[in-house]
């Protein structure tokens, strides 16, 4: 069973978006994404698996939520370290994002 400690470990962070492109060896859609989590922890790469909602060009820009203290994942020939959060819904991954912008590196708390 978890407990509130267990949700503590993980570090979530907002970052901006700042490349996005076609995940072409991907076993299943997705993007190469290039996020700026600001002065601490700096630009961080990801794979996410959102083609459907969401193009490469409206991504740029955009500010996500994600895990930043997960070991990197080798996908196909890509290195993911940051683990950029959505919810399953229909039509696709929907990103977490703030409702304001706010600073990159920001904790969620």
């Amino acid at each position: 069973m978890a407990i509130f400690d267990d949700f503590l470990k993980l570090d979530i962070r907002v970052g901006t978006v700042i490349e996005a492109e076609v995940f072409e060896k991907a076993k299943k859609p997705a993007y190469k994404l290039k996020i700026d989590f600001g002065k601490e922890i700096g630009i961080k790469k990801s794979s996410a698996q959102i083609t459907e909602r969401y193009s490469a060009n409206e991504l740029i820009g955009k500010q996500v939520l994600a895990v930043v203290n997960f070991p990197p994942r080798q996908i196909a020939d890509f290195m993911s370290e940051v683990l950029v959060l959505g919810t399953y819904s229909n039509g696709g991954v929907v990103l977490i994002t703030p409702d304001k912008p706010v600073d990159n590196g920001d904790k969620l708390g």
